[in-house]
């Protein structure tokens, strides 16, 4: 059991480190080797009873004790630093230095049974309380499970907190902040902003010279187009593409929504307001169109017009799910980034090729938030009507 402990540990700090948690990435990953080497030893020491496979009696316990030595130095630092973020992570770290003092005691053969079991159970508690806490509160969005104050608080003035940012970063329930990225968008710029999906980078349309700056922002290889997005299918049908009436049917079951409809391209583009950047966005021949379901980004692409999107992650890695990712990757290389918090999704949209719907239907590109079984069954559902 203690072996399967240190297992859920490790997964636990690899997570914390994909979200960009680094602190909680170490303090899990420690907890994971010392949590291991406890029960390892244990294990062994055990079998060690009858059939010597390992010699930890006196004189032969200078490493175990340098070890556990080790681990109560390191833990301290990981209390201090955890005093700072909740109570229920302070208490975990605590308890690990009681764990820690009990693989000393163990290895100067001097652990009273009572006095382990007691902080074995303490740990689990703890442990159970804590995986209990942030998964509910992950769910709910809400503190439904109290993980407490942090302890120790660093106060600092708001000039010092916004000073570090590398670009502008305004919030989006803010008019005055929705306005300021307008402003950076209609000047060329390229902004973070958060979608309906994941946090994407945006550019005016208007701006040919912004979308080849998306692709240097993301390293993004030349032969991958960028889509568009506009606020609502009305703008669409002003442009009056020649679309027919089974994929004008099909874009009104699926806009606004994670699913990007990839048409045939033409002229008409340009009513729609795309501009000077008609040669970059799409390909060749196709291009991709999406109608979020985000009020702020639809707000935001009324006042700049349609906006060429991509998503704000360096090509090849994940997707950006927090504005924190965004500026954390790539705010030194914007001008601005619209926070939003937490996306609504973890990936990104479902991509639809509906360049030859009228003749053999619909082809799934990229399936994303909106499983394919789902899109297949709106266009059946479509076409048969």
């Amino acid at each position: 059991l203690i072996m399967i402990g240190g297992f859920v540990q490790l997964l636990a700090g690899f997570l914390a480190f994909r979200k960009y948690d680094h602190l909680g990435g170490a303090a899990f990953l420690t907890f994971s080797a010392l949590w291991s080497s406890y029960g390892a030893t244990k294990v062994l020491c055990a079998a060690s009873v009858s059939g010597h496979l390992l010699d930890i009696g006196a004189g032969h316990t200078e490493g175990f004790t340098a070890g556990s030595i080790a681990f109560l130095v390191l833990n301290a630092f990981l209390i201090i630093l955890a005093s700072s973020f909740n109570m229920v992570l302070l208490c975990l770290t605590l308890a690990m230095e009681l764990l820690t003092v009990c693989f000393l005691l163990f290895t100067l053969e001097n652990l009273p049974l009572p006095f382990e079991i007691v902080v074995l159970s303490i740990l689990s508690v703890i442990c159970f309380y804590g995986a209990m806490a942030s998964l509910t509160n992950c769910m709910f969005g809400k503190d439904l499970l109290m993980t407490g104050p942090p302890l120790l608080t660093v106060q600092s003035s708001r000039k010092d907190r916004e000073d570090p940012l590398p670009c502008v970063c305004p919030r989006s329930h803010l008019t005055s902040g929705l306005r300021t990225i307008a402003e950076l968008l209609n000047t060329g710029a390229v902004c973070g902003v958060p979608t309906d999906t994941v946090y994407a980078l945006a550019a005016s349309c208007k701006h040919p010279q912004a979308i080849e700056k998306v692709y240097r922002i993301k390293d993004r290889p030349q032969e991958k187009p960028i889509c568009i997005f506009i606020s609502n299918l009305e703008q669409l049908r002003a442009a009056a593409p020649p679309i027919s009436p089974l994929l004008w049917e099909f874009m009104e079951n699926v806009y606004p929504g994670g699913i990007g409809c990839i048409i045939r391209k033409g002229e008409w583009l340009k009513k729609l307001g795309v501009g000077a950047g008609y040669s970059r966005v799409g390909t060749q021949d196709s291009i991709m169109i999406r109608v979020p379901d985000l009020t702020v980004l639809v707000h935001l692409i009324d006042m700049t017009g349609p906006l060429a999107i991509t998503s704000a992650n360096p090509s090849g890695e994940v997707d950006s799910t927090h504005h924190d990712m965004v500026i954390s990757r790539l705010g030194h290389k914007l001008e601005g980034v619209l926070c939003d918090g937490e996306s609504d999704e973890v990936v990104a949209s479902t991509v639809v090729n509906c360049t030859k719907i009228d003749e053999s239907g619909i082809t799934i590109v990229r399936e994303g938030c909106i499983p394919a079984g789902k899109v297949m069954q709106i266009f059946e559902r479509v076409k048969n009507r």
